[in-house]
């Protein structure tokens, strides 16, 4: 249908036009417009299809009960998986809603009319330490609203909690048992507080979110739309997550849920299907009862909630602004876990006779976006399969698409191009080609197991809450993980040397071993670079850089000190000078505290009780740029030869 693509010279020349007109279009068109929107988009999506067009007419043989037919369209079926996603995503995006300014004259009338409804806080917990939980608590407390109060929802019924959050000031619950995991302890703090405070409002915290002074007053106003049943607030994290961290690129690379929350989810909201992320939100209690509570018949309770809020004829409001801050996940395992738990629970969802693809009250527009959800997961099988191709190419001699390299240069490069140039456009410096591709490449296989242990038995596992702090201060190879994508690399690396001392190799290469190749060394670098990711560097607890003009006290004289990184715990003094036993430093704002010399300008903080809170809240109660907000490549792409070469 396509016809050959030309000579080397045409397609390349093709190429490069489409590379200029690519890096042109973002210095012309803005995100924030509509128009422009659709013309970027349109153009992406016209490459994508023709690609898509190009693979089914083109690039495939006669269907028969054959290893070289099935094993082509398997891994067709599943690129369609992820070309629809693809489509659908760009769609989604034609579309963006900013909430800010209906926040800024609701808040006015609110504070013209000192009308502020009462707002229960329920921070959720189950097993963190005092050190994690009191950054939640504290902050919580502070929130600047004249109608709260704060509810400490214990699913590990400890004692030690109990006596904390009297101390504190806050309310404590417990329940007997753990049933219907977070949304059980959610209900339970729900029935417990409807026979006390009763607010029609109720703020919902993980453990380790740490609440910005104005969160209330920022979004308690969007209710005053009817149909909000629910009002979200992104995530935002202190530290690093385990991909940034471990590539030393923190400060070059932006975490993948980025992406979700600050260009999807106003997206989505724009079209009536944005949805509840677990925590950091604020939900109506009237709307709750309406339809039973927090639901708990899929462990995505978040999703669900949304869910159920749209059966009903409600929605979900996305408030696009930094009013919380919590932890990512720490150490690998942590990580896989916690996305393969997003996997399921979708999953699960999906299958409820309640939920959007089965379930009455739904309008076709939110089917659609649930779908679009669902196809997130299930694009990772694709992964897999684009990583293992190229060796199955050499090793078994079965291609996964019959194409030569010429070919793929003329209708897949343009739609890559394409689709990179208007995915860094679009999240405006938030993705990066590789990096990108390697943060799925992660969670590919684990989330791949899920969906086949799912399609068995979706229901029935357990809730597995992602462990936060405990010890990161020393070197930790996760072997098995690094087992298999180095095993993945070596496949890819072995199956190039294959191609010609195999004793059958051809004398000559073809066009299609060419292809073949370079997908193979392509396949290498991304396994070899999550090889490196499995690495998992140590990590010392928050310092915040800060500039705070100190005095440090000994032996009964004071001098002057600069303190430059900050944490509840621990300081860095500069210049690095000499410091006694018995000294104390006097903070602004905090008061003095013990410290004890570590070396380096580091010292060890030891303040008391009302310190230590007064330190919690001067760091966690106030938004934080500890990590990149933009990608950059070159910043990106240093931190990953460093690791690479072992430099740090």
């Amino acid at each position: 249908m396509f016809g050959t693509p030309g000579d080397v010279s045409t397609v390349l020349a093709l190429n490069l036009a489409v590379a200029l007109a690519l890096y042109a279009l973002p210095a012309l068109l803005v995100p924030q417009r509509a128009y422009d929107r659709w013309v970027f988009g349109g153009l992406t999506a016209a490459l994508v299809v023709t690609y898509l067009s190009w693979r089914w007419t083109d690039t495939l043989p006669p269907l028969e009960l054959s290893a070289e037919a099935l094993w082509p369209y398997l891994f067709f079926t599943f690129e369609a998986v992820a070309i629809t996603y693809t489509l659908m995503s760009i769609a989604i995006l034609m579309r963006h809603k900013d909430r800010s300014a209906e926040a800024d004259l609701a808040q006015a009338r609110h504070e013209a009319a000192n009308d502020w409804p009462a707002v229960d806080v329920f921070i959720c917990t189950y097993n963190e330490p005092l050190d994690v939980l009191e950054k939640s608590i504290l902050p919580a407390l502070a929130i600047d609203y004249p109608h709260k109060t704060v509810w400490v929802l214990d699913d590990t019924r400890r004692d030690w909690l109990r006596d904390y959050c009297g101390a504190v000031g806050a309310r404590y619950l417990r329940r007997p048992d753990n049933t219907g995991a977070k949304a059980g302890n959610l209900n339970n703090g729900l029935r417990a507080t409807a026979a006390e405070t009763n607010a029609p409002l109720i703020l919902v915290l993980d453990a380790d979110f740490a609440p910005q002074p104005d969160i209330l007053t920022r979004m308690v106003g969007l209710f005053d739309d009817p149909r909000a049943a629910l009002v979200q607030s992104p995530q935002f994290f202190f530290n690093a997550d385990p991909i940034q961290h471990n590539l030393a690129a923190s400060e070059s690379w932006v975490d993948d849920q980025r992406i979700f929350f600050d260009v999807f989810q106003p997206a989505k909201d724009a079209w009536g299907c944005s949805f509840c992320v677990g925590t950091s939100f604020i939900v109506r209690r009237d709307r709750l009862d309406e339809i039973g509570g927090f639901p708990d018949a899929a462990i995505c309770e978040d999703l669900n909630l949304s869910c159920g809020m749209m059966r009903a004829g409600y929605r979900t409001h996305w408030l696009n602004e930094r009013l919380s801050m919590g932890l990512s996940a720490e150490g690998l395992p942590e990580y896989i876990t916690q996305r393969t738990r997003w996997c399921l629970g979708t999953m699960q969802v999906a299958l409820l006779r309640s939920g959007p693809l089965f379930g009455s009250g739904y309008t076709l527009v939110q089917r659609l976006h649930f779908v679009h959800g669902v196809l997130n997961w299930l694009c990772k099988p694709f992964i897999v399969l684009m990583l293992i191709a190229p060796s199955i190419y050499w090793f078994a001699g079965l291609p996964a698409f019959q194409a030569d390299y010429l070919s793929f240069l003329r209708f897949g490069l343009p739609m890559l191009l394409a689709v990179w140039a208007y995915n860094g456009w679009i999240s405006g410096s938030r993705t990066l080609p590789l990096f990108m591709e390697v943060t799925h490449t992660m969670t590919a296989l684990p989330i791949t197991v899920t969906l086949a242990v799912a399609a068995v038995k979706p229901f029935g596992r357990p809730f597995k809450v992602t462990d936060k702090g405990g010890d990161r201060s020393r070197m930790m190879v996760r072997w098995r993980l690094a087992a298999l994508f180095g095993g993945f690399s070596l496949l890819s690396a072995f199956s190039i040397v294959w191609a010609f001392v195999a004793p059958e190799a051809a004398s000559e290469v073809s066009s299609m071993d060419y292809f073949n190749l370079v997908w193979a060394g392509v396949a290498m670098v991304l396994t070899f670079v999550a090889f490196l990711v499995c690495f998992e560097y140590p990590r010392a607890d928050l310092l915040f850089p800060c500039e705070l003009d100190a005095v440090l006290e000994a032996d009964g004289c004071s001098v002057p000190a600069r303190v430059t990184h900050l944490s509840t715990d621990r300081a860095t003094l500069a210049p690095d000078v000499a410091i006694p036993a018995g000294a104390v430093l006097h903070l602004p704002g905090i008061g003095p505290v013990p410290v004890t010399p570590l070396g380096g300008g580091l010292v060890r903080l030891d303040p008391d009780f009302a310190r230590r809170r007064a330190l919690v809240l001067m760091l966690y109660g106030t938004p934080r740029d500890s990590i990149a907000r933009q990608a950059r490549l070159s910043g990106a792409m240093a931190g990953l030869v460093r690791r690479g070469f072992g430099l740090s």
